[in-house]
């Protein structure tokens, strides 16, 4: 077995930099999501109107058809769906 023996402020270091790792691969494994947790993020109930949404050639939100009963719809594009209704008053 080998010791390994590092300062206070290299270890922290080292901390910082593995939860950042950690941070971005979530981030990654997240940004394809369900159709229920995309329904929750639209805040809608309706599938038929994510269904809508999903199949109207103008709308920003991107889906993949894995196989016939599962779509995954990306995250960053329902964000870019909701910003773009912000209403300015």
């Amino acid at each position: 077995m080998q010791v390994i023996c590092l300062d206070e402020e290299a270890f922290f270091d080292l901390i910082d930099r593995v939860i950042t790792y950690i941070d971005g691969q979530k981030q990654e494994q997240n940004d394809w999501i369900s159709a229920e947790k995309a329904l929750e993020e639209l805040g809608i109930s309706s599938k038929t109107t994510l269904a809508k949404y999903r199949d109207d050639p103008d709308n920003p939100i991107r889906h993949s058809q894995v196989s016939r009963k599962l779509i995954l719809y990306y995250r960053p594009s329902i964000e870019e769906f909701l910003q773009s209704k912000i209403q300015k008053f």
